[in-house]
């Protein structure tokens, strides 16, 4: 399974349009401050978890998770959404959301069938906390507006339950038209099997036809590649003590040519460089966070020609220089779990 997710810009813009500040929520999650304006937003699942409890902390907004998962503008919709829209009906699109999910984060679409009712569960694989309830429900929203836009708005839940209690129950209730259930023991978002037959209006054979191929080849893709750049990035970091690793370095540890490594990660949609860069910016957020090093010692240890050359790739990676990120850290009680876990795994810079 993909280790990260892919963010869209279009939340950087949402937010925005209800009036909401991206800095400040950007800055209380501890992520870059030009997170959205990269071309290509990746956040590990303790990335991503920060990101929506800060949408929620400066949000202020109770139910800004179904605001934001209420997604109406279908031009916004990506090609695992078009797949669900386009379906014969809920239980197919339930099965084509959860089959194509798996492509863009490492995120499951539990879909569970009982007699009289279909329990849906969003489970976050690679959590190791709960999630933020302001996740939760973008991706409640997300499934329901989709089955709702198919059906002229003719599909309502039975019943949501939810761990968290009681709050802003009213407006809860109001959109998702359907009693909902505090304090229950797991999140779980539960159709009524009736519905599950109820054809879609948005059906769509010929366009399912042009997008299915291009997903299910992608998803075979996936499967056989995703463990490469995840092996050449734990080299990289292993080896990267003074020097740049360069490709033949790594393809020779992992016996394979460098012509072949090279392809294998072209197929898999990231570049050798890339993993570098990777590898480089997790180990500086180690290094800064979690050892006395300084910024000399530590450029030299990433491999860079100078000081300076590490400051201004540190600065495009978090939008701040090391010296002022190292700073905001101590401020705020130091490192994370994650990477107190990566530098204990790689005996880096204690």
């Amino acid at each position: 399974m993909i280790q990260k997710f892919q963010v869209s810009a279009l939340l950087g813009q949402r937010l925005q349009d209800l009036g909401h500040s991206t800095e400040a929520v950007l800055h209380t999650a501890g992520l870059p401050p030009n997170l959205f304006e990269q071309p290509r937003i990746q956040l590990s699942t303790t990335e991503l978890f920060a990101l929506w409890r800060a949408i929620g902390e400066i949000t202020g907004d109770p139910i800004i998770g179904l605001r934001l998962g209420r997604e109406e503008r279908i031009e916004r919709y990506d090609p695992v959404a078009i797949a669900g829209l386009c379906a014969r009906d809920l239980a197919d699109s339930l099965a084509r959301l959860a089959r194509y999910k798996r492509l863009t984060c490492p995120e499951i679409i539990d879909v569970t069938r009982r007699a009289d009712e279909c329990l849906v569960h969003f489970i976050w694989s690679e959590a190791d906390t709960p999630e933020p309830d302001e996740l939760l429900d973008v991706c409640f929203a997300w499934l329901l507006t989709i089955a709702r836009r198919a059906t002229a708005d003719q599909i309502d839940p039975a019943r949501v339950e939810l761990r968290r209690s009681p709050r802003s129950a009213e407006e809860m209730e109001r959109f998702y038209r359907a009693p909902i259930h505090f304090r229950a023991k797991e999140n779980c978002l539960v159709f009524r099997a009736s519905d599950m037959s109820r054809p879609f209006s948005t059906h769509n054979q010929e366009l399912l036809a042009a997008i299915v191929p291009s997903l299910e080849n992608e998803l075979a893709r996936r499967v056989e590649a995703e463990a490469l750049p995840e092996k050449v990035r734990q080299i990289l970091k292993k080896r990267m003590a003074g020097k740049r690793p360069s490709l033949q370095d790594v393809g020779r540890e992992l016996h394979m040519s460098p012509r072949t490594l090279q392809r294998r990660l072209t197929e898999s949609g990231i570049s050798f460089q890339m993993l570098v860069q990777e590898a480089r910016h997790e180990l500086a957020r180690n290094y800064l966070a979690n050892s006395p090093l300084d910024l000399t010692e530590t450029a030299y240890l990433l491999g860079f020609e100078d000081t300076n050359s590490f400051v201004r790739a540190f600065h495009s990676w978090e939008g701040l220089p090391p010296g002022e990120w190292r700073s905001r850290k101590s401020r705020f009680g130091g490192g994370s779990a994650e990477c107190l876990q990566t530098a204990a795994q790689n005996g880096s810079g204690w």
